[in-house]
């Protein structure tokens, strides 16, 4: 496989040959026909020329994404690094790189005495998939503190700025997961932080936090991530691999007809959203194998590479679960985690 770094300088080729499994968390042995590196903005018209019709994947961490077979194409990995800050009125704006880490930037901005990203510490990935997935924990989303995206179209071949309103956020999802995945490419996101700070602490174990500082929030959410998720450099994971279910009331009751302790939140006046680890718990599939692939024992909503597993093997255990949460709760589970085969992307 030739890797190649397209930098501001010159467009370098090494030859050098290796596997996906370093490039995505989950760690299956993949392969792909190119893997480049991108570090300069301005090198996207020349990477994308010389790749002509091969079909790309951008890859930020691969905290999210999960390679379940061999991708027949190119892997593009978004190295654009840099942070910039400017005043307006009574807030802060942070301009801030794709490529930058995610809990890093988090970790930044406390420092900075910049609040409001302290409940989605240690999240991984990076800055340039947030808006994508409009990542949330702790009864906060990134949306949130989201002014404005910086991508670069592939299409019309340039750049453009997507505000706020125009991203479409939803819960997990963005216009970037819909009518433009696959369009565009996230170059920087710009951010918000207005200078009065309000504690977000009502969701989970922060409820028993008293007039917390941010960094005391971020502190607890660490150590919370951090007891209940396994690491992937331990063992290979992409975090929570289904989203929370948003079911309608009917669902609802009568799934606490029989479970009156199921957890629950109001989304609004007609739905709800509980958890897909409960769900997944109830159905007994907790600590349960399939091959090399485990479904956490501490965490359910985690699946896991504990033992030389296969994308095969992930895929049929995921698919086990969605039809047994859809068979006994009538509930259908969302994979949250890219699934990405021979050819894009794999459904479930």
């Amino acid at each position: 496989m030739t890797q190649i770094k397209y930098n501001g300088e010159n467009s370098q080729t090494d030859l050098i040959v290796h596997s996906l499994k370093q490039c995505h968390s989950f760690g299956f042995n993949a392969h792909c026909n190119q893997f480049l590196k991108l570090d300069c903005e301005s090198m996207l018209p020349t990477l994308l020329n010389d790749l002509g019709s091969e079909p790309i994947v951008f890859l930020g961490e691969g905290s999210n994404c999960i390679f379940v077979d061999d991708y027949q194409g190119s892997i593009v990995k978004i190295e654009l690094k840099e942070k910039s800050v400017s005043k307006r009125n009574n807030s802060t704006l942070v301009r801030v790189g794709a490529g930058e880490n995610w809990h890093e930037f988090v970790t930044w901005c406390l420092g900075q005495q910049f609040y409001g990203l302290e409940n989605l510490a240690l999240i991984p990935g990076t800055v340039g998939a947030a808006p994508i997935q409009n990542i949330g924990a702790y009864g906060v989303e990134v949306e949130k503190f989201i002014e404005s995206v910086e991508v670069f179209d592939l299409d019309l071949k340039q750049s453009r700025t997507i505000g706020h309103g125009e991203c479409d956020f939803g819960y997990r999802t963005s216009v970037f997961k819909t009518t433009l995945t696959g369009r565009v490419v996230v170059t920087a996101v710009n951010f918000c932080f207005p200078e009065k700070w309000h504690s977000v602490t009502s969701y989970g174990e922060l409820k028993a936090l008293e007039s917390p500082s941010p960094k005391a929030i971020f502190n607890e959410v660490v150590k919370i991530r951090q007891k209940k998720l396994p690491d992937p450099k331990d063992v290979g994971n992409a975090g929570s691999f289904f989203k929370n279910p948003v079911i309608d009331l009917v669902c609802f009751h009568n799934i606490q007809k029989n479970h009156p302790e199921v957890p629950h939140f109001p989304v609004n006046d007609t739905h709800v959203k509980i958890p897909a680890a409960w769900l997944i718990d109830k159905a007994n599939f907790k600590g349960q194998t399939r091959g090399g692939i485990q479904c956490h024992p501490n965490h359910a909503l985690v699946l896991t590479n504990f033992n030389n597993g296969t994308g095969q093997e992930l895929l049929d255990f995921a698919r086990e679960i969605v039809d047994t949460i859809n068979t006994q709760f009538n509930v259908a589970l969302e994979n949250e985690v890219r699934l990405i085969g021979r050819h894009g992307l794999v459904t479930l």
